[in-house]
């Protein structure tokens, strides 16, 4: 668990390939093209792996899930805009457009069940409401990130796009789920490695076109020490209040870790994807930057977290059972 995310690893050896190997040329529409057809089968196989129960159960769970959703797609597009306002000039444009992105991205799916199971928490609940926020973040990122963005002189991908790339394939997954639900859970491995593939050759891509128009020139070492620093910031005051308003709700501890783990996470296997609909090729290695850094901060420290919720949670119970 403290180790490095293999697949962080995969995607830092990517982004060492288009730094000394990058796509140009005649391979670059190609790989544009493949980028969008990867982005499609990933979207359409997500739909077709959500059974229509998870789906369902999902959005009706809403008295827990609203307020993980409101942490995820109220609480951090506010804090990054807060951050970008008190500390303006700590980045470049482009990166803050990046902080910015992240903020508005849906939750992850297998860490935060993962954690709040480690932590003790009330693993239904978590599966329910990642399972929410992905379904709500196909629909809720694109309209925060041209909502946040807009307000920053930045432009996002056309409505059509996003439509066409993410929603259709989803949808279409979702139709067909009566049929091929049960081979894609069956195949639920393979199909994992099938998604990441499809999230490297968007990274491939991706930073190929960033690497041609200078990236590393416009991006100093002490910039990714910023990215992390900022990115520390934002998941500290993240991590704080939504334990402050668990409690303020009343909610008991297994709830409590849920919402801690489930509202902080935010999504690189989605995101990498919706950030090359969502943006123009040229500025997509540089916004991806802390997004990617943000991953690793937070499996890390969500990592010690949860050790210390299992020892809170086995310490009430001890106690629990004491007093029965």
């Amino acid at each position: 668990m403290f180790g490095l995310d293999p697949f962080l690893l995969s995607l830092i050896g990517t982004v060492l390939l288009a730094t000394f190997f990058p796509c140009h040329g005649a391979a670059v529409p190609v790989f544009k093209w493949l980028a969008i057809v990867v982005i499609g089968v990933m979207f359409f196989l997500q739909g077709a792996r959500l059974s229509r129960q998870a789906v369902v159960s999902g959005l009706t769970a809403w008295r827990l899930h609203l307020l993980i959703l409101c942490c995820t797609f109220v609480l951090f597009p506010l804090l990054g805009i807060a951050l970008h306002a008190v500390f303006p000039a700590l980045l470049q444009n482009e990166i803050w457009l990046g902080v910015l992105f992240l903020c508005c991205l849906p939750s992850t799916v297998q860490s935060s069940i993962a954690f709040t199971s480690i932590g003790g928490g009330n693993v239904p609940a978590a599966v329910c409401a990642a399972t929410a926020s992905n379904v709500f973040g196909i629909f809720i990122t694109p309209f925060l990130v041209g909502l946040v963005l807009a307000k920053h002189g930045a432009q996002g991908g056309g409505v059509l796009n996003i439509v066409l790339e993410l929603l259709l394939p989803f949808v279409l997954g979702q139709v067909l789920q009566p049929w091929i639900g049960k081979w894609a859970q069956r195949n639920k491995k393979l199909l994992s490695l099938t998604d990441r593939g499809s999230i490297l050759i968007v990274v491939y891509a991706a930073f190929s076109d960033a690497v041609m128009q200078g990236l590393w020139h416009k991006v100093p070492l002490s910039q990714l020490g910023m990215i992390a620093l900022i990115d520390f910031m934002l998941l500290a005051c993240v991590l704080i209040l939504t334990a402050l308003t668990s409690r303020a709700a009343g909610l008991p501890l297994k709830d409590e870790i849920a919402v801690v783990f489930c509202g902080s996470k935010k999504t690189l296997a989605s995101g990498v994807p919706m950030a090359n609909v969502l943006f123009p090729p040229a500025s997509v290695g540089l916004i991806v930057l802390p997004l990617m850094i943000y991953h690793q901060i937070q499996l890390f420290v969500c990592a010690v977290l949860a050790r210390r919720f299992a020892a809170r949670t086995a310490q009430l119970e001890s106690k629990q059972s004491a007093g029965e």
